[in-house]
Order: C-alpha cells, then structure tokens, then sequence
C-alpha cells in the first residue's frame, strides 16, 4: 500500500504566494512612508550637520598642537622697506647700510645689486657670503642685521575663527598661519586654497591643499611653506546626505565637482535590495525652498553627471523583487520537512 504524504505541494505554494503578497504589501508601505517624509529627512539631516563641529573641534587639536609660531629673529623675512645692516668678518670696508628696494633688491660694495625680498635674514647671509666668495673673499663671514623692519603681511580668509590680514616677519607653514587666525570655524571646508602674488601678474601660482590627507593622514609634504603676501583662503564645506537602499547611509563631504555617480561610491553604493535605476533627489535653495526631483538612471543616462550641491539629500529606493530575493532563504529541518524563511534586508 502506497504511503500517502502528509505535507500538499499546494500548501508550500499558498504559503509562499501569501509571503510574497505581504513583502510586496511592506515595500509598498515603506516606499510611500519614505516619499511623505521628505521634508522630516531633510530637517533631520540637518540636524546631524550641525553636530560636524565636535570633528573640527578635533582638527583643530591636531592643528594647534602641531603649529609653531615662535619667531626667530634671524628668520625674519625681508621685504620692500626693511633697513639692513651688512658686515663682513675683518672687513671693515664693505659695512653699510642698505634698505631693500621695491623690487626686493639691495646694493652692497662690489656686488651691486642683491636680490632679497623673500628670503630671511639668515638667507640673506648665506647668499651675500656665497657672492663674495665667488670673487672676492676666500672666506666670508657676513652678517645681517634688520635695524628697521616693514613686515609684510599675509591675508587669511574664509573659514577661520579670526580671518583678517595679519604681520608675517617670519617664514611659517601651512598649519602655523592657520593656528595664528585661531585655527578653523565650525563650517570649514576641508581644503585651503592658497592664492601667492608673484612679480608681475603672470608670475601668480594657486595652490589647493587637502587638510584631510595632511592632517589626518600624514601628508606633511603638503604643509607647504608660506610666502608674504599669500592670500589663504579656507572655503565652507559642501555637505551631502546620502539615505535610503544604501550600503552606509550618512552624511559626505562634498568634494570637488562631485557628480551623482560619485556621491554613490562614496555612500558604498547600492545596497542588495536597491531599486539602481531610480533616485529621489531632494534639492534644498538659498530662498528655502525644497525640490524633489526624481531620477531615471537608466532611461536618463546622463543624470549619473548630475552636479552635487550643498545639503543635497540623495535618496536611494528599494526593490519589492530586489528585497525578496535578499531576505528570502530555505530552511531545511528534518528529513524531508522543508520551510520558507524570510529576514528584512534592512534590519
């Protein structure tokens, strides 16, 4: 006599149709929760921005304490201006005093014209005896002495706690000029552009440095040396807030011309259960104003090219199908028992 089984196909199928419904039912609920609540995302994102200065209090820490703003007399920078006195050792002759030029230079026995704008005192040394030496002493011992100095002046703008111009007698770094206007303010960026006048128009350089990489990474080579007349500005940071079917849901800093493509990698990209052809991009105005803008990604290519703007909420969807086939698993039990089990990917 034939065993009958006990357990009916039809009902794995009844019960596996029934899942699918209330997975389909759930993702339903929570895609039209999400598009209600695009006004709360924003204002609470922006809450969480605000919570940003505990991270440039901690900069700051690290600025602070590696700057040094200790001037040393013989690294004073001369300038346009400065009153020098000039000795050579057992040379009695060739004393004078000298004040630079407007274009940096300074006119001593048998040299003629020096150029020394720029360098400090010590420099300035160093260079004279090398001259002389070529031509006229074996030995030289030259010493400089600043009797008057017209110090020239760096200017720091943007993002620090006490921007303005400031006396620069001395050559500093990067860190130092940063520590001397207070270190950085709660809305700093994390970059400083660094603005250097040259002799003439065309003689201009800019300099962009990434505070990240110098100071958290180590980067010291990008602690660059400060010239006077630098300009250093340190722009307010662009945030993004990335939310939704992503791997690390947060808030980003927004870097240079970032696009919509961009923006993903750095969330960690789709989470498993995404919708990857759809974004909800909530956009905020300077008049207040908030725009929900959606996005196609498949049918609309080039809106991955899209531009990131400060306090953009990127909104990633899910997938019915995408969270079934994440969620869903198959237990197997005793022998010949088979069960459906289902864990929300989100959880």
């Amino acid at each position: 006599m034939k065993k009958q089984n006990r357990y009916d196909p039809r009902c794995f199928q009844a019960l596996a149709l029934l899942l699918l419904m209330a997975i389909l039912s759930g993702c339903g609920s929570s895609q039209k929760k999400l598009n209600q609540q695009h006004t709360d995302l924003v204002q609470s994102y922006s809450g969480t921005a605000r919570n940003r200065g505990y991270e440039i209090s901690e900069i700051n820490k690290q600025l602070l304490a590696s700057a040094n703003t200790n001037v040393d007399p013989s690294d004073y920078m001369l300038g346009s201006g400065d009153l020098l006195h000039v000795e050579v050792f057992g040379v009695k002759e060739l004393a004078c005093k000298v004040r630079v030029s407007s274009r940096g230079y300074v006119t001593l026995p048998l040299l003629n014209q020096v150029k020394v704008k720029g360098l400090s005192a010590r420099e300035a040394e160093v260079e004279i005896e090398k001259l002389y030496r070529a031509r006229y002493i074996k030995n030289p011992h030259v010493s400089v002495f600043v009797k008057e100095h017209f110090s020239q002046r760096i200017t720091l703008v943007g993002q620090v706690r006490n921007p303005g111009t400031y006396d620069y007698p001395t050559k500093l770094k990067l860190l130092d000029v940063l520590a001397l206007a207070g270190g950085l303010a709660d809305k700093a960026g994390r970059s400083v552009h660094i603005r250097r006048i040259g002799g003439t128009h065309s003689d201009g350089q800019s300099f962009l440095v990434d505070l990240d990489l110098l100071i958290k990474k180590g980067k010291t080579e990008l602690n660059i040396e400060i010239n006077g007349s630098d300009v250093i500005f340190v722009p307010e940071a662009g945030v993004f807030f990335a939310d939704g079917a992503l791997r690390h849901p947060g808030i980003y800093n927004i870097k240079r011309d970032m696009i919509l493509q961009e923006a993903i990698l750095i969330a960690g990209g789709f989470a498993p259960y995404a919708d990857k052809d759809i974004l909800t991009l909530v956009r905020q105005h300077e008049n207040g104003q908030r725009e929900i803008i959606e996005l196609d990604l498949k049918k609309d290519v080039e809106s991955k090219q899209l531009h990131i703007q400060d306090r953009d909420v990127i909104i990633a969807k899910d997938s019915a199908w995408g969270k079934l086939t994440s969620g869903s698993g198959i237990n197997i039990g005793i022998p010949g028992l088979i069960g459906f089990g289902y864990r929300d990917p989100e959880r």
